[in-house]
């Protein structure tokens, strides 16, 4: 309800306000000051009752003092606080109507009995805490000595029953608990190993930081530490483990124990160690092979200064040849018996023979003077091959060639060392085999070059780094141009212009020299076609025509006529325009087959000339069966004539030869004309056709042009 103000209502409100801020601040409560307030309000009415009551209760004054307990008023200060509240302003608020000093005796009577009352309930709460608080820890003993109990528990059916063995020793290394599995583990009686010091397990194959992380452990300077360790049994067998030690303190945070962790790890070392053997070692042979060799060769490689090495490269010669005729089960026991005698021959320390594969081995040695010491291992490598292996019942001869590589460690990486010594043994058996040669550095670079200008050659054919330059074809008798010869050059990015000496036999062996050849053929028809239609028949002897070269491989490849004609038709050219030249070589021996390419392109109007003529040695007669046109003179004939007066021995040949050539209706063209008075002597003895400095280097279609226009206008 409303409180009337200055009424009885509104005075008791304003002594529960009073009492409330005199007793708020010494009271332990999550209440705020106007909530305390409420809760005292109830009790300042009832006092305001007993205070104007007829009769006074001393129990409902004690009930007040003990209502102060419940409201956590505890603080002896809040009870101080409470009846000064009582004494000052009780009868002033809620007593003013009455008789003033028999309402102050019946207040200091309240004061008395709310003391009592507020002391006895404290003592009863007090005594109920303290109960309480006796129930609470004789309960948490309990919890704690029955989890204590567990723990223990625990602990001893982990320590027992681990897989892995555990061992407790206190600081000095001595071993004060073991459980089964370490036991069992090292095959010894629990007495045995707790007689024990922990420094007696020393091991030859220890880790050299492993006692220094022990004794850092020990002196409580590590926490724990994690190693594999080697121990020996009792039977002499070692036990191989992976070791975890870590150190126990006390509640103190100090040293106390050190605990051993043990993972039984023999099996799988040995398993490591057999199939490490296995990844490192041929199968076949049981020699090292290209894994293990390379390490052992990157070691040698990266020793200190004033250490050399010696490699030797060996490949059986003929080896295929085995195989393909005894079978490889024979092949396999011959590169056997090979290994075992190349490992007789490397038994001096730093050596080693491996066997890379297939028929090739390699024998390093190491030291400071390998430069004898490897020519040595070459003599008796070469010196074991020599007796015959008998595989069979047969007795075969074994020979190889070896290539070796010397030198200072440190200059050079693996891959370089054997890319040398791969080169030097193909030179060894480039020149017959059953020989070893040392590493050339220029011969390396050689055959670095042909081998990446090998690599090459398909893209720059697609990148059109191939031109072609011509060179003119004159006639001796009135020195008109007849034509030119397409000679091929490479714009290599690297190494500049090429010449065909320096691919062409790569192009040959690689077969590009199939796409090659037909895109110098187009290039070059469409070339003649473009001179025919500038000069037309800028003489009597017709229009020019342009020679191309074919090489073996072009001449066998099925598609050579059909590629011609397709050409020839495309660039609207006529066959007499072109003329292929076939080098003698080629066709010495040359069945009907080889041949039948070339007598249907000469039957559709194309010259087919005879290049090189005289340097084949071929029978003279096969003229007669051979669709050729013309004779190209090869220059180591005429090369006499170049300084007057000529060898007559060289007239008389090349004078046969055109007399021959003649007979046959086949016209002469000479090679390699440098003088004027080589000119006139291969004139006066009826030579047709010649090319050569002394008329024009070969050179790009606009120096023909040139050359023609000047023939052209006389």
């Amino acid at each position: 309800m409303t409180a009337e103000p200055g009424g009885p209502e509104d005075r008791l409100r304003r002594f529960a306000t009073i009492w409330s801020r005199a007793v708020f601040p010494v009271t332990s409560t999550s209440l705020t000051r106007p909530e305390f307030e409420e809760q005292l309000l109830p009790l300042a009415r009832r006092l305001s009752e007993i205070l104007l009551a007829h009769g006074f209760d001393t129990d409902e004054a004690r009930q007040v003092g003990a209502a102060l307990i419940d409201a956590h008023c505890t603080d002896p200060e809040a009870l101080t606080r409470s009846l000064d509240c009582v004494d000052a302003y009780l009868v002033l608020y809620c007593g003013e109507d009455g008789p003033q000093d028999e309402l102050r005796m019946r207040s200091s009577r309240i004061q008395h009995a709310m003391a009592a009352g507020f002391a006895q309930a404290l003592r009863e709460r007090t005594l109920a805490e303290q109960e309480a608080i006796a129930q609470a820890a004789l309960r948490a003993q309990g919890v704690v000595a029955q989890a204590l109990h567990a723990s223990e528990a625990r602990f001893r059916a982990v320590f027992e029953g681990a897989a892995i063995g555990i061992g407790i020793a206190d600081l000095e290394g001595n071993v004060l608990q073991v459980n089964g599995a370490l036991l069992r583990m090292f095959g010894g009686s629990e007495q045995t190993l707790r007689g024990r010091k922990v420094r007696e397990w020393a091991h030859p194959e220890d880790a050299p930081q492993t006692w220094r992380l022990y004794e850092e452990l020990v002196r409580g300077d590590r926490e724990h530490y994690h190693v594999e360790k080697a121990f020996n049994r009792s039977d002499g067998t070692v036990l191989w483990t992976n070791l975890t030690v870590s150190l126990l303190r006390d509640a103190d945070g100090e040293p106390q124990y050190q605990l051993a962790l043990m993972e039984d790890t023999t099996e799988r070392r040995l398993l490591n160690l057999r199939l490490r053997y296995e990844a490192t070692h041929d199968a076949l042979t049981g020699l090292p092979n290209r894994t293990l060799f390379f390490e052992r060769l990157e070691k040698a490689l990266s020793a200190g200064e004033g250490q050399r090495f010696g490699l030797c490269y060996l490949d059986l010669d003929g080896f295929k040849t085995i195989n393909d005729s005894l079978g490889h089960s024979a092949g396999d026991r011959l590169l056997v018996e090979v290994a075992d005698r190349l490992q007789s021959c490397a038994t001096a320390p730093g050596e080693m023979v491996a066997r890379l594969g297939g028929d090739e081995f390699v024998a390093l040695t190491t030291g400071p003077a390998t430069q004898r010491e490897v020519d040595d291992l070459a003599d008796r490598i070469m010196n074991a091959l020599v007796t015959p292996i008998s595989i069979d019942g047969r007795e075969l001869m074994v020979r190889g060639s070896i290539g070796i590589v010397e030198g200072p460690a440190g200059e050079r990486t693996p891959a370089e060392v054997l890319r040398s010594a791969d080169i030097t043994m193909y030179r060894a058996k480039s020149a017959g085999g059953n020989r070893f040669e040392l590493a050339d550095p220029e011969a390396d670079a050689r055959a670095i070059t042909r081998h990446g200008l090998t690599t090459a050659l398909p893209a720059a054919l697609d990148r059109n780094e191939f031109f072609i330059e011509y060179q003119p074809l004159v006639h001796l008798g009135d020195g008109s141009v007849r034509g030119a010869e397409a000679l091929v050059r490479w714009l290599h990015p690297q190494h500049g212009v090429l010449g065909p000496d320096r691919f062409i036999p790569l192009a040959e062996h690689t077969g590009l020299i199939v796409p090659l050849g037909r895109w110098v053929l187009e290039e070059s028809i469409r070339q003649a076609r473009e001179w025919r239609e500038r000069y037309g028949e800028h003489d009597s002897a017709g229009p020019l025509r342009i020679n191309v070269n074919l090489s073996p491989c072009q001449l066998s490849h099925p598609g050579l006529v059909q590629d011609t004609v397709d050409i020839l038709e495309r660039t609207g050219v006529a066959p007499d325009a072109l003329c292929l030249e076939v080098t003698e070589s080629a066709l010495i021996g040359a069945d009907d087959d080889l041949l039948k390419p070339l007598r249907r392109l000469a039957e559709m109007g194309v010259d087919i000339a005879l290049d090189d003529f005289g340097t084949g040695y071929s029978n003279l007669a096969n003229l007669r069966r051979l669709p050729v046109s013309i004779l190209k003179l090869d220059r180591s004939f005429t090369q006499s004539m170049q300084q007057f007066p000529a060898d007559p021995v060289d007239l008389k040949i090349v004078e046969g030869i055109v007399t021959l050539a003649h007979s046959l209706d086949l016209a002469v063209t000479v090679e390699g004309v440098e003088t004027g008075a080589q000119a006139e002597q291969l004139r006066i003895l009826g030579c047709d056709t010649a090319q050569g400095w002394y008329y024009a280097r070969p050179g790009p279609p606009e120096r023909l042009h040139e050359l023609a226009l000047v023939d052209a206008t006389g």
